[in-house]
């Protein structure tokens, strides 16, 4: 038996639900009788009403008061110029449902398709289809015509109609804020990832299966999962909290008690019981980051938490519950690694139904404009100070951006950080050249310090040894050694060879009156052996 309290969301039959004289009380009133039935308990009434009929509304509380005096009705006025003009009634309800408070963990919500204008309930219809009114409908009718009953029958009904030009541009509208939404608003211009967010956004809204998000770090899958959480809630598809938990930091013990929880004296140092993260998403969303790095047990209990909605929380013989959704993201290849043994074939099985690659910074440089401003926004709300740029300094800051020195190893977490050292030093807001060239400077530097480290320590020479094989690894110098395996790792980090030839020669190009950093780069790696296509391969045979 349910818990929830029955809300009804209707609107006033100004004459059906009419009459002020006693024979009323002969006469079927859909909304009064719809109290009236001891099998269907309304805790509470949302009546919309024209003020003209403001009197009518008010006798018709009274009346649900006398024969259920446990309903609240509540009265909404609400004025139409014509209640059968499609725009104005859709652009009414729709209004009334994104401001009405829903609480779908205490109340159940029907809305009362009988009363009002055809037009008013084809608006409640396509509404209450698409979630904005979280309910079921009902409609109310007399049990026979030619009775006298106040009592009338019910029945609670799902339908599906079709949807007016008019209005489905309108959910066309919604769908375009959606996705622009999912993007933090930001004026995206690479189509690729605008036709990605295009599906995640449909997927979000229409499904509840497990979604993947694979890129590299900084890439942005922490703050759209977060978004497709928001999105979700706002739609009413989930009444839980959003929680994130980053995997590669859970180890052992640790790992099973953070995840699904403990019962008191699981484990030493375990003086409470722990309910878990995945008890904390009850109803919401649970975001696993670098998925991946999870052991074998915690995959086995995750796979049996997705699909059977229970787990044991460490140390207990008693299975608890909890219905969440998840997003997985990882920068990992999951299908090399179930080769390898680290993770579970059927677990990827189960959240790679929808699995969506975002791209790195360097990969969508047609948006670094736009990010830059949307960091530069950021700042400004954080801080109260607006913080710009000069066009020449943009202008700058994007070509140095654009160019093969311009590495984004994080991503966009690299750009938040340069916009903001580069405001927090702005004198007045204004961010100047000098200040630019800094910042430049800076990131030079750090995107220069772990190859330089690592050359230096003989880091990257195992790899090639593998691309080289033993015999011919042991007949470089040592200087050749170090050498090589700088330009094999540039290679691996870039897109393709041309990107590679232009990062490795980019200052002796600036002398030459024809360049081919390509056919260089080819040449150079042929001295040994090689071809670029064996190089852009890491040391498992994966493409970078």
């Amino acid at each position: 038996m349910s818990t929830l309290k029955t809300v009804v969301l209707g609107i006033l039959g100004n004459v059906l639900d009419s009459g002020f004289h006693q024979e009323r009380w002969n006469k079927w009133r859909p909304t009064v009788s719809l109290c009236r039935h001891p099998d269907l308990v309304i805790d509470r009434v949302e009546l919309m009403h024209h003020t003209a009929h403001r009197d009518i509304a008010q006798c018709v509380a009274a009346d649900i008061g006398r024969v259920s005096a446990g309903t609240e009705v509540r009265l909404h006025a609400r004025d139409l110029k014509n209640p059968w003009d499609f725009e104005e009634v859709f652009a009414s309800l729709h209004e009334f449902a994104r401001s009405y408070p829903f609480d779908l963990e205490r109340e159940q919500y029907l809305v009362h398709i009988t009363t009002g204008t055809h037009v008013q309930q084809i608006c409640l219809f396509l509404l209450t289809e698409s979630r904005h009114f979280p309910a079921r409908l009902v409609q109310t009718s007399p049990k026979e015509r030619r009775t006298r009953s106040a009592d009338g029958v019910y029945s609670i009904i799902d339908l599906d109609l079709s949807r007016y030009d008019r209005i489905a541009a309108r959910f066309r509208r919604e769908a375009t804020e959606a996705r622009s939404f999912l993007k933090s608003g930001i004026e995206t211009r690479n189509a690729s990832f605008n036709r990605m967010i295009e599906q995640i956004e449909q997927v979000a809204v229409h499904s509840k299966d497990p979604l993947l998000l694979m890129g590299p770090t900084g890439a942005g899958k922490s703050r759209l999962a977060r978004r497709i959480y928001e999105l979700k809630k706002s739609r009413h598809q989930l009444t839980g909290a959003f929680v994130e938990v980053n995997c590669a930091t859970l180890r052992g013990d640790a790992a099973m008690s953070a995840l699904f929880g403990h019962v008191k004296g699981a484990f030493t140092g375990a003086l409470k019981d722990r309910a878990g993260l995945l008890r904390g998403a009850d109803q919401g969303l649970l975001f696993l980051d670098e998925v991946g790095e999870l052991g074998l047990d915690e995959q086995a209990m995750l796979l049996r938490a997705l699909e059977e909605k229970r787990f044991l929380p460490f140390g207990s013989d008693q299975e608890v519950t909890s219905d969440f959704q998840l997003i997985t993201g990882t920068n990992r290849d999951l299908q090399a690694c179930v080769q390898q043994g680290t993770f579970r074939e059927d677990l990827l099985a189960r959240i790679h139904l929808w699995t969506y690659r975002l791209p790195g910074l360097r990969e969508r440089p047609e948006d670094i404009a736009p990010n830059l401003d949307y960091e530069l926004e950021q700042v400004t709300r954080r801080t109260g100070t607006r913080v710009t740029m000069s066009r020449e300094v943009r202008e700058r800051f994007l070509a140095f951006a654009h160019s093969a020195d311009g590495l984004w190893n994080a991503n966009f977490r690299d750009l938040n950080a340069a916009v903001t050292r580069m405001a927090t030093l702005a004198e007045g807001g204004r961010i100047s050249e000098p200040g630019l060239e800094d910042e430049i400077g800076r990131l030079k530097q750090a995107w220069a310090r772990p190859r330089q480290a690592g050359a230096a320590n003989g880091e990257g020479e195992e790899p090639l040894a593998t691309l080289l094989g033993e015999e011919r690894f042991a007949q470089l110098d040592p200087f050749d050694r170090v050498q090589l395996a700088y330009v094999v790792g540039v290679c691996q980090e870039s897109r393709n060879q041309s990107d590679a030839g232009r990062k490795l020669f980019q200052v002796s190009r600036l002398k030459r009156k024809q360049t081919n950093d390509a056919d260089r780069l080819s040449k150079y790696l042929a001295r040994f052996g090689l071809t670029w296509a064996e190089c852009a391969l890491d040391a498992e045979g994966i493409r970078r």
